[in-house]
């Protein structure tokens, strides 16, 4: 029994120290070099905003060492998709190399047909030096001058030879290189601030082959002969793989060396439109509080000056539904269940935004957010299972320990069953995005070892504590509902009370969605920090309004009411989706839409679990606030 529990503990300690070993805060760790130090470059996935699917970068034939090798990775890296390997490229600091041979490559028919596939792909080739990805640079929309940088470059383009209509295919086989570093003028050490490249289709020409000593004709001190072929894809040609690096002095801080990653194209729109949309919801935040408010006081005034039975017996509105507005609703558990669930669903969020706000999930820190986000959900089990039980035992719930293992199975359940379907698909079409199966185990074990008995611990203090008091007693015998108008029917103002959480969060999401689905990165965690706190305050007040509503017309079956009313929001969020998917995305493989969609369905759910619990909690301090304000006879 002892050594289960040290595998486990050693293993828990192996996932927890992995993150660790790769991370650093951005500005911390800097590396210096001397000049003649070697430069290693690695290589990562390949990557395609129209397919969806990583690859490993030795999918294809490209120059491989002798002896390939991972680089430590962490939990999020896994579940990103990384590969990060190391490669043929090798440069020394500050000395330039001019036309340097990588390699020789005959292509066989397969290699050649995987080329051609991730040419029409539009698969870009990703690497790494001195932990900064490579980029290509670009120019700017607007005409500035400032740099803007694509990440990664193509793997090869199609074009025609000249008087002919057939389409071919070429391969980037030549790389021109420019590591941009700042010189320390004390010691003479630099530091690595910039990776560009320039990749080349060339057809180079030799007169005889001596491996890297082979004097090539279409190459010479890193300047390519204009007027060159470019190197055709096809199958039983041979590709010679060069490259060449020159190092320029840069001005750019060490510490700044990814403010030309971050730069948005249309960052001018970003921030006008979020001041915009925050402006909007402020104001109408304002203005239901104060209707609230105001509304409120005067019901309560009045209820409290009625003399007589009989005035009261005559007065209708919320306070004639005290004696069911405590009623515990039908599927009691069920809500008990997506309560808890959408407090850790909160807890998780709101940590993760705190620690992201600090620095420590910035881009530089790869995989860093979504190890953060498991290991958070797993820890936050306690708090799920205690809120849960807290509610269970208040709906005078006696099986504590069955609405426990659904608190503990039921969501993270749902959200792995879709996930391990999602991971076939992509482990069927032999990508790099597919979770290996190592990676899957322990997620499960972080579920079932730490998430579960945490959840039971939690769930243990809720329900030993004794049970939320209600301020007003139950009826034994129900109260007949009357009947509602149209617009107060469950499912129209269920619809309606999702718009405004929606739209307080839809232009953040654009980004959120972009950086997700078009890799770019997501690094304006301030603004999203806002408007997250927007998000809670629209969720808490478009619930109670309508909560108001529903008992003024004398209906009380509020609780399940609450949680849809906030959670409808997730609804609009994947139409929003489906929107996005036609207008921004070019996915045309059937494999990459499922995978889109499997993915946003996740995302939808998981939003709706969060969003509803808002309401609910937020709903729930209103409804025992308002009935404890008021004499009951």
């Amino acid at each position: 029994m002892r050594k289960s529990h040290s595998w486990i503990f050693i293993l828990l300690c192996a996932l927890l120290l992995s993150p660790i070993h790769s991370f650093y805060l951005p500005g911390v760790a800097p590396r210096d070099f001397q000049r003649g130090d070697p430069l290693q470059v690695k290589v990562n996935k390949l990557s395609s905003t129209k397919t969806q699917l990583p690859y490993d970068y030795y999918f294809l034939s490209y120059c491989k060492p002798t002896k390939i090798s991972n680089s430590a990775e962490n939990l999020g890296e896994v579940l990103r998709g990384d590969r990060i390997e190391n490669s043929v490229y090798t440069f020394k600091m500050r000395e330039e190399q001019p036309c340097q041979i990588a390699c020789r490559k005959k292509l066989d028919a397969d290699a050649a047909k995987n080329f051609k596939e991730k040419i029409d792909d539009e698969y870009r080739v990703n690497m790494i030096l001195d932990n900064l990805p490579v980029a290509v640079l670009r120019q700017r929309r607007d005409g500035n001058q400032a740099k803007v940088y694509e990440h990664g470059f193509r793997a090869g383009f199609k074009g025609k030879y000249t008087g002919t209509n057939d389409e071919k295919y070429f391969i980037h086989n030549h790389l021109s290189f420019k590591v941009m570093y700042h010189k320390d003028a004390e010691t003479d050490a630099a530091r690595i601030v910039g990776f560009e490249v320039t990749p080349h289709s060339v057809n180079h020409e030799y007169k005889e082959w001596k491996d890297q000593d082979t004097q090539l004709v279409t190459c010479t001190k890193n300047i390519i002969q204009g007027g060159t072929a470019p190197q055709e894809v096809d199958a039983d040609k041979e590709i010679v793989f060069t490259y060449d690096v020159t190092f320029e002095e840069s001005d750019i801080k060490w510490a700044s060396r990814w403010d030309t990653y971050l730069l948005m194209n249309d960052d001018q729109i970003h921030w006008f439109s979020i001041i915009n949309s925050l402006m909007i919801v402020l104001f109408l935040s304002g203005m239901v509080a104060m209707i609230i408010m105001r509304t409120l006081y005067r019901d309560i005034a009045n209820y409290n000056q009625l003399e007589t039975q009989d005035e009261a017996q005559e007065e209708t509105g919320w306070k004639l539904v005290h004696g069911d507005v405590f009623r515990p609703p039908e599927n009691s558990s069920l809500l008990c269940v997506y309560v808890g669930t959408g407090v850790q669903v909160f807890g998780m969020t709101l940590v993760t935004m705190m620690f992201a706000l600090l620095g420590f999930l910035s881009p530089s820190n790869r995989g860093g957010l979504m190890t953060a986000m498991v290991l958070l959900w797993v820890f936050m089990g306690l708090f799920a299972g205690y809120s849960s039980a807290r509610l269970y035992k208040m709906f005078k719930g006696t099986e504590w320990k069955k609405n426990t293992l659904k608190t503990a199975f039921m969501f993270p359940g749902i959200l792995f069953t879709v996930f391990f379907v999602l991971n076939a698909l992509i482990w069927g079409e032999k990508s790099s995005g597919a979770v290996p199966f190592g990676t899957m185990f322990a997620l499960v074990v972080l579920w079932f070892g730490i998430s579960v008995p945490l959840v039971f611990v939690g769930s243990y203090l809720g329900f030993k504590k004794t049970a939320i008091e209600e301020p007003v007693k139950t009826n034994k015998i129900p109260r007949q509902i009357p009947e509602q108008a149209w617009y107060m029917k469950p499912m129209f103002s269920i619809l309606i009370g999702g718009i405004l959480p929606f739209g307080a969060v839809f232009i953040e999401l654009f980004f959120i969605l972009t950086s997700i689905w078009l890799n770019q990165f997501y690094y304006i965690f301030g603004f999203l920090f806002i408007v997250f706190v927007i998000l809670i305050i629209t969720c808490a007040e478009i619930t109670i309004v309508l909560c108001y509503f529903q008992l003024c017309s004398e209906d009380y079956y509020w609780w399940w009411r609450s949680y849809l009313t906030a959670g409808s929001s997730a609804l609009y969020l994947f139409l929003y989706s489906i929107f996005y998917f036609f207008t921004k995305l070019e996915i045309t493989k059937l494999i990459s839409g499922i995978l889109y969609f499997g993915y946003m369905l996740i995302g939808s759910y998981t939003f709706f679990v969060l969003t509803g619990t808002i309401g609910f909690y937020a709903c729930f301090w209103f409804v025992r606030k308002i009935y404890s304000s008021v004499k009951i006879d």
